[in-house]
């Protein structure tokens, strides 16, 4: 198998025109790289040997790490910040046709991808290994990769969020494998011809770009459809709509659950404050023996999935229950920011209601807190009002819910933002929860200052920049000493002005 950079990408994008001729002469430059999923294309196409640039439309948490790599970054957007000498230009799912940078480029002729046509690419010339699902994908992704790493595999990944253990959201390895998260939204997942993949579950979700829970398990079964003849796909045996999606697959089909029927099953589970031992067995025989680091019953299942696909690609058993122990997980997945006056803060990505129904759940399990602060931020308008009655529902495990406006990205509207915000506290409480609505950040940090005590647990969530509030908390009450906790863009770079800022490394 030749390697990404043996290849040198010889291969036409599918439907893109674009021919990747080689990389270290290749010129990128990717707009809206503050993503997460972006940010690591963007450090894998440099390790890859290319000179790469990029935009974000306001600063962004990694933008320093990613400065310091050699990627010259602008804050905001114009025309003037494509260079002459660029040879193809990567645009994230969120960048409008309207964007400055990326009318420029169609203007001139530049090839253009979306950030999933250039991982399509990437993977091609590769052993791909995707995995999709409405819940779980980055944790699951980096676990895969990092027990493929563990075993000697050596794979390239590419995951939406960052690792500490894998060094960043991608990297380039010798090995034969690319993995890669793989989204859902606007059916980027359809980009990939992957060799094998897997589907955590399937919910309603994104039903801004899907008609209905229907239509969303139509998608997924295309995505099981591209792994052709002598692939695998590793399915939840326990959720029947990801079955049927995994049936129209044309290579093998594999379930992973919690029953005794599933090919891969856990079993003789045992809680350790939410930390989850088990058995691994595998159509019936006992393979190995699992302790995961990471709270959850919910990454028992996921940790079925990475270790059916790093089995498939060879990975000794052994090494795969050793990696499972000391596996880490990923950046804003009930990540630990500090404690200090007898509280915990941690924060996390969960933005779906099932999502923040077993993170507040494993929490409770993990920590086991006087009174457990969960301080929300809803992700999308559109995604609050279609699923409002079930995010009530979700915090019936929280002691104290705080909601701040909704982060409106991709379809900004202020009034929704406040509205939402507001609905969704009413709910709560018709539950009989306590909730309140606190417009500002600093509002937010204000009031849990004054009501905080000792022995509670406080919870950041939510999909934008909610973790700002975790940060501000780390320093009101912890000790510089005793927090663990990465450097946040503010704390690296600022801008101002109407004009962008292009930040590179001194």
């Amino acid at each position: 198998m030749l390697s990404v950079g043996e290849a040198g990408l010889l291969q036409r994008c599918r439907g893109s025109g674009v021919l990747f001729a080689d990389t270290n002469s290749l010129r990128v430059h990717l707009i809206g790289i503050g993503g997460s999923g972006m940010m690591g294309a963007a450090a894998l196409l440099r390790d890859m040997g290319s000179r790469v640039s990029g935009s974000d439309l306001s600063l962004f948490d990694g933008l320093g790490v990613l400065v310091q790599s050699g990627v010259r970054v602008s804050v905001g957007h114009c025309e003037s910040q494509l260079d002459a000498d660029v040879d193809l230009v990567v645009a994230s799912a969120a960048v409008p046709e309207t964007n400055p940078e990326l009318s420029a480029a169609r203007a001139r002729g530049i090839p253009v991808l979306k950030y999933a046509e250039l991982l399509g690419a990437l993977m091609a010339v590769r052993e791909g290994v995707a995995i999709a699902g409405t819940h779980g994908k980055s944790t699951t992704t980096a676990m895969t990769t990092y027990l493929f790493r563990e075993a000697g595999l050596s794979p390239s990944f590419v995951i939406g969020a960052r690792s500490a253990q894998l060094q960043g959201s991608s990297g380039l390895g010798g090995g034969p494998h690319f993995i890669v998260e793989s989204c859902e939204y606007n059916r980027s997942f359809l980009q990939f011809r992957p060799r094998m993949a897997a589907v955590l579950n399937v919910e309603p979700d994104h039903l801004d770009c899907y008609r209905d829970l229907a239509e969303i398990a139509e998608a997924f079964a295309e995505f099981c459809g591209n792994v052709g003849p002598g692939g695998l796909v590793v399915v939840n045996g326990d959720d029947p709509l990801a079955v049927r999606a995994a049936s129209a697959s044309r290579g093998e089909i594999q379930t992973f659950g919690f029953g005794e029927g599933a090919d891969w099953s856990a079993r003789r589970l045992q809680s350790d404050r939410g930390r989850f031992s088990f058995e691994v067995w595998f159509r019936g025989s006992w393979l190995l023996n699992a302790r995961l680091s990471i709270a959850g019953r919910h990454n028992v299942s996921n940790a079925l999935a990475a270790i059916a696909l790093a089995h498939r690609a060879g990975g000794d058993s052994t090494a795969l229950s050793n990696a499972l122990e000391t596996f880490a997980g990923v950046d804003r997945r009930m990540t630990f920011r500090g404690e200090g006056h007898g509280v915990t803060i941690i924060d996390d990505y969960a933005h779906h209601p099932t999502e923040i129904r077993v993170t507040i759940e494993a929490a409770r399990m993990r920590y086991q807190p006087r009174r457990t602060w969960i301080v929300f931020q809803p992700h999308q308008a559109s995604r609050t009002r279609h699923f409002m009655e079930q995010f009530a529902e979700s915090f019936g495990l929280a002691d104290e819910v705080i909601v701040p406006n909704v982060y409106c990205a991709r379809e900004y509207d202020e009034t929704a933002g406040r509205s939402g915000a507001e609905e969704l506290v009413a709910r709560i409480c018709r539950r009989g929860g306590r909730a309140r609505y606190l417009a500002t950040f600093t509002g937010v940090a204000d009031h849990l200052a004054a009501n905080l005590a000792e022995g509670d647990l406080v919870m950041t969530m939510g999909a934008g920049d909610i973790w700002k509030i975790a940060d501000e908390l780390v320093e009101r009450l912890c000790q510089p000493d005793d927090v663990r906790r990465t450097p946040r863009t503010e704390h690296l770079v600022s801008s101002g002005g109407a004009c962008p800022v292009s930040v590179s490394a001194a």
